[in-house]
């Protein structure tokens, strides 16, 4: 709600503080914004395990609402990455069409793929982790931040 100023169309300047961003939801705002250079940010699937000592945003929904690649596609304006994880077998157990909607949507974010075991062993250390709705197998990412 805006309030204008004694002139017409003119807005106070409190309301230029806003924040113009894409995302809506207030606590992934807020994730993003403690979020700092070289830190990690994991987006996981409905199935990723919980760590009670890095704060997890559950915004699932339903099966597959949100997906990874969703979420991934709407913070990439706003969260600047330059490095990302996945698990070796998100390439074993899902289709070329799968791993390649993947790969575009981590386009010139450099990609390494590692055993699961050793994928899991960097999440303690993240800032926090969006778990999905998504069904995808190994859908999970660790964005580093530039």
């Amino acid at each position: 709600m805006a309030r204008l100023d004694s002139a017409p169309g003119h807005l106070t300047s409190w309301h230029l503080l806003m924040l113009n961003t894409r995302i809506l939801n207030p606590h992934l705002l807020s994730l993003l914004a403690r979020v700092r250079h070289t830190n990690a940010l994991v987006i996981a699937d409905r199935g990723f395990p919980f760590w009670p000592q890095i704060e997890t945003l559950d915004i699932s929904l339903t099966d597959d609402v949100p997906t990874v690649l969703q979420v991934l596609e709407a913070i990439r304006h706003d969260f600047r990455a330059v490095a990302a994880y996945m698990a070796r077998e998100f390439r074993d157990h899902n289709s070329s069409r799968i791993r390649s909607q993947f790969a575009k949507a981590l386009e010139g974010i450099s990609t390494t793929h590692e055993p699961h075991v050793d994928f899991k062993k960097r999440v303690p250390s993240a800032v926090g982790l969006i778990r999905t709705g998504d069904t995808i197998q190994y859908a999970n990412i660790i964005l580093i931040s530039g």
